[in-house]
């Protein structure tokens, strides 16, 4: 991959913070990447997530579809999301980054935003949308919005479709993994990082699906059960960061300390949360067999080889994590309608269909299917180039 096209750094005249913003590249003028809200964050940190957007646009190219896939782009401010002054600086940040958003980058939520603050902030920054910046690449722009206001309006169990079809991804990529290594899903166990919107949507389909969830960690720990958890009780209980109420916890359920998740003897571990998560170091406690990187860049490269020596595979994250991008884009150009069945059937069939393509790949060139994902996309870059341009 080549340098970014542009890095910016800004720094809020209010509170000293700063913020980030880099365009990995564009296609047809334009990219696609949310915008992140942490203590800690880094430009380097969100130059390799817009790297990461950039393929998993590519990784979702389908000649045969109306969604043409953007360039590769990532937003990011250094602050606690739960700051007192965080949504200030959020509104302060899109007003001044208004002018790429109007023209060149479409965002969303990510992690330490919900899609809704996005949207009220960026409205009372003067924008139309965060995803404003594509419009004109649409056939019947009217349409194509009303579309999307309408899948985001649908609700399956009270939750909205848009919080639900990137957990639905990540589990498909994990039933994938496992229908190719012939493992059934009753008695498979998995173990939760992060039970927000990603995590726990993978945590209710990959319970529904049979498997057993052993473990959740949040903020405050990890609560597990070796017989298995309530998932539906423990979605019931959590807040809008997804922290468990722990009075809403059974009798055999168990409080453990934050990085137990990593050693509750599943077979599956779904780092949901933040980056970073897996080291050289705390590798050293995983047992299981899959890792599937449902948060971005969660396992560190050489954390990444320490388990690939020991027989561990980790599911990258842009293969695994790119339902929820996918979705947005599938949507708005046509390719799938507001429906809830719809939304999920095509999901399921996308990913399972990358991910065994993935998989297939690492056997065959003997790497690791984050190697083998980024072949797919070197094999693909230069047919997006040749057929709409970029500017890297």
């Amino acid at each position: 991959m080549t340098t970014p096209l542009m890095s910016l750094t800004w720094t809020d005249h209010v509170t000293g913070r700063q913020g980030f913003l880099v365009v990995d590249r564009l296609v047809r003028g334009v990219s696609s990447g949310g915008l992140r809200m942490r203590a800690g964050c880094t430009p380097d940190e969100v130059a390799g997530l817009a790297r990461g957007m950039t393929m998993k646009e590519a990784l979702h190219y389908n000649p045969e579809g109306r969604y043409i896939p953007l360039g590769g782009a990532k937003g990011g401010i250094d602050c606690d999301p739960q700051d007192p002054g965080a949504y200030g600086l959020l509104v302060r940040y899109l007003r001044a980054m208004r002018p790429y958003v109007e023209s060149c980058w479409t965002t969303g939520e990510d992690l330490g935003l919900s899609q809704d603050l996005v949207d009220r902030a960026a409205v009372e920054a003067g924008l139309v949308s965060s995803i404003q910046a594509v419009y004109p690449l649409l056939d019947d722009e009217a349409t194509a919005r009303r579309r999307l206001a309408d899948a985001f309006a649908v609700e399956v169990d009270g939750i909205g479709l848009d919080e639900l079809v990137g957990g639905c991804g990540v589990a498909e990529s994990a039933l994938a993994a496992l229908d190719r290594a012939g493992v059934p899903y009753t008695g498979t166990r998995v173990a939760v990082q992060g039970l927000g919107t990603m995590g726990g949507a993978t945590a209710r389909f990959l319970a529904r699906a049979g498997l057993t969830v052993v473990a959740v960690a949040d903020i405050k720990g990890t609560v597990a059960n070796p017989a298995g958890l309530d998932v539906e009780a423990l979605l019931a209980a959590r807040d809008t960061y997804g922290t468990v109420d722990r009075s809403a916890l059974r009798p055999q359920d168990r409080e453990l300390p934050g990085e137990a998740w990593l050693s509750t003897g599943a077979e599956i571990l779904v780092p949901a949360a933040v980056s970073y998560a897996v080291d050289a170091a705390n590798q050293e406690l995983i047992t299981a067999r899959w890792i599937v990187e449902a948060a971005n860049m969660p396992v560190l490269p050489e954390a990444e080889e320490l388990l690939a020596a020991r027989g561990i595979t980790v599911l990258p994250d842009v293969v695994v994590n790119s339902g929820t991008n996918a979705w947005w884009w599938w949507t708005l150009f046509g390719d799938i309608g507001a429906d809830a069945d719809e939304a999920f059937a095509h999901t399921r069939r996308s990913m399972r269909a990358l991910v065994e393509q993935m998989l297939a790949r690492a056997d065959a060139d003997g790497t690791t299917p984050r190697a083998a994902a980024h072949a797919i996309v070197a094999d693909r870059l230069p047919v997006i180039a040749e057929r709409f341009g970029w500017y890297r």
